[in-house]
């Protein structure tokens, strides 16, 4: 007796919804038939899936919602072939839409039967209609990236390379039949390092790192993301492939310097560095890495040297002065650390006078590094008894 009054309860409460579902639905239904309200139409089968659980297993609601977008994509088109005024991004979202729509009803479509089977009504109707309309979600995202909102543009190329796992398209093959995969892949692993998102960033780099024309750009983004997540081994790697297949690109020499010489590492980065100049004897930034490491390592006469060797190819570089300067200074260092310092005055002076020139020209060419040369000419000038300028140094680094 209770568990009739329960199911009569139950009737009387699903009965005025689904009155109500059915009035929603004609009157949805009239609209798209008069090509008017899509909006209207759309707002009203959007709103009955959100509202009502219910409706969210019911296909003919998701066909009207479908229809509806459908409907408006096209009024869309034909103003734009008209070449009438009409919001290009709205083309795009329709069909972002649509996909949504309709992949979820292919997932309803495919729910078992109470005998256990599945007959698919829509999919291959649906997957013929979206696979039309699919180029529009790769220019979607190109569009979204000019306009410089990247998490749109990931969105839409998420959608794009996700039509590969996606039941409704079985026999597209798109990985291995769609040109514009990899594409679509490079983008959204821009678009999730511009993002600084590194989950963003590495979701589709696999499948990214096939566009050759892009590759060295997304082993870049790939490293990024790996720095942030504080991943180093992995890091290293990326880059380590990097400087093997770019050694030209300056990005990936350059951070393995980095890590090298924070690490301590300094017999690393100067193999680094020598196998950078086997590759290009001549490279100004390889040949900058180098003495540099020299620099660090101790090694000062071998550090000048090569500074002035790349000083001869280009003297508007500012960071061989820098690094012969400092290495003249670091030998002082060592003399003054000798007990017979007073033996080694006259030495001493004309190390002072070898690197003066070499950090003035430092700080001609990098006029806003001053914790870099302001030191360093102050104690050339107070050891050359240069009493204008020490004073001129003096002020500057006071202030």
């Amino acid at each position: 007796m209770k568990k009739l009054i329960l199911l009569t309860l139950l009737l009387l409460l699903i009965t005025p919804c689904l009155r109500a579902q059915r009035k929603e639905m004609s009157q949805a239904r009239s609209y798209i038939k008069s090509g008017k309200e899509l909006e209207k139409a759309e707002k009203m089968m959007t709103e009955l899936l959100a509202k009502d659980s219910v409706c969210r297993t019911n296909p003919k609601i998701y066909l009207l919602l479908y229809q509806a977008l459908q409907k408006q994509y096209e009024v869309g088109n034909e103003k734009l072939y008209l070449k009438q005024k009409y919001d290009t991004a709205a083309i795009f979202n329709l069909t972002k839409r649509m996909f949504t729509v309709l992949e979820t009803l292919d997932s309803i479509d495919a729910i078992p039967d109470k005998k256990g089977r599945v007959v698919l009504e829509y999919r291959r109707k649906h997957a013929s209609e979206l696979n039309t309309l699919r180029p529009n979600l790769f220019y979607g995202g190109t569009y979204y990236i000019r306009k410089t909102d990247y998490k749109t543009a990931f969105d839409f190329f998420s959608t794009y390379i996700e039509c590969d796992r996606k039941p409704l398209f079985s026999g597209y093959d798109y990985q291995d039949n769609d040109k514009r995969m990899t594409d679509a892949a490079y983008w959204a692993t821009y678009c999730g390092f511009k993002m600084n998102n590194p989950e963003k960033t590495l979701m589709y780099a696999d499948t990214a790192l096939h566009n050759i024309s892009k590759k060295k750009y997304t082993l870049r983004f790939i490293a990024e993301a790996y720095k942030a997540e504080k991943k180093d081994a992995q890091y290293v790697q990326v880059l380590r492939t990097g400087f093997k297949e770019y050694p030209e690109y300056p990005y990936f020499l350059s951070r393995l310097m980095d890590y090298y010489t924070n690490a301590d590492s300094l017999n690393e980065a100067l193999l680094l560095a020598d196998k950078a100049l086997a590759v290009d004897s001549d490279n100004e930034l390889f040949m900058l890495a180098k003495s540099t490491v020299l620099l660090n390592i101790g090694k000062y006469d071998d550090c000048i040297s090569l500074s002035d060797s790349l000083i001869q190819k280009n003297d508007t570089l500012p960071e061989p002065y820098f690094n012969a300067g400092t290495a003249y200074l670091n030998k002082i260092l060592i003399l003054e650390r000798d007990k017979q310092t007073s033996k080694n005055k006259k030495q001493i002076k004309n190390l002072y006078k070898k690197a003066r020139p070499y950090l003035e020209k430092y700080r001609e060419y990098a006029p806003d590094n001053k914790d870099k040369w302001g030191h360093a000419l102050y104690r050339i000038y107070l050891n050359l008894n240069m009493g204008k300028q020490f004073d001129e140094i003096d002020k500057i680094l006071k202030n």
